[in-house]
């Protein structure tokens, strides 16, 4: 259990785990079920790091928030985003099949086009302002956005298809069904009884899921890793969002 504990931290953070933990298969596997956990983890560390900023600078809290949450995931599912934007872009196509190929041909690619630059700066630029607009009593609420992410990534793992052979997720496909669906229970639990604001953003964020879900399957067949990375930015930013209005 505690290994996969450390993999799910290893591989979602920049937080330094034992380099050991990786070598071991089961440890992988089960780590999915751990990722709701992680993202309450990043949560809370965030909601340290906002109550020991000014809260009579906004703008400038709200930078340093964004610049510590990047640090903190090591731009990992930034990167995942903006592959996912280039390949919707560039695998376009009327014939399915190739429109499935070349959006998985460049999705592998590590270059980004405009597609991907412009999708990460308005992620980022959404989410800075999310940011900025709430209120200093709402930090306390913090770990709901990147929680609910890690609840998406979790249950896109478990009821998707994964498509890439070889992937970083390729063994996350055989992830302990029941556990995954417990913590990802317990997730949402928790965002409700966090208040109102906690279930209109898990409504919310079910509903990228949804979307994305669904956009993923018709044009490659399921997700990959970096979809899956996608899935987590833009839960993040829809439940900032909620959390800014609500």
């Amino acid at each position: 259990m505690i290994g996969g504990l450390l993999v799910a931290v290893g591989f979602l953070t920049r937080i330094p785990v034992p380099t050991g933990v990786f070598d071991d298969a089961r440890a992988r596997r089960h780590s999915l079920a751990w990722y709701p956990l992680v993202g309450a983890l990043i949560g809370l560390l965030l909601g340290a790091l906002a109550w020991a900023l000014p809260s009579d600078r906004p703008m400038l809290a709200a930078a340093l928030m964004l610049l510590a949450w990047v640090a903190l995931t090591g731009a990992l599912h930034l990167d995942g985003l903006a592959d996912s934007a280039d390949a919707w872009i560039g695998g376009m196509g009327a014939d399915p099949a190739t429109s499935r190929t070349r959006t998985l041909e460049i999705m592998k690619d590590p270059r980004s086009g405009p597609a991907g630059v412009t999708a990460v700066v308005l992620v980022l630029l959404l989410k800075f302002a999310a940011l900025a607009s709430l209120p200093a009593a709402a930090w306390s609420s913090l770990w709901i956005a990147p929680l609910l992410a890690r609840v998406a990534a979790t249950a896109a793992f478990v009821t998707t298809p994964y498509v890439r052979a070889g992937g970083l997720g390729s063994g996350l496909s055989d992830a302990p069904r029941s556990a995954c669906l417990g913590t990802i229970a317990l997730g949402v639990s928790a965002c409700v009884a966090a208040g109102v604001h906690g279930a209109i953003a898990a409504a919310c964020v079910f509903g990228v899921f949804v979307l994305w879900r669904r956009a993923c399957i018709r044009r490659i067949g399921g997700i990959t890793g970096d979809t899956t990375g996608a899935l987590i930015e833009m839960s993040e930013a829809a439940a900032l969002v909620v959390l800014a209005l609500a």
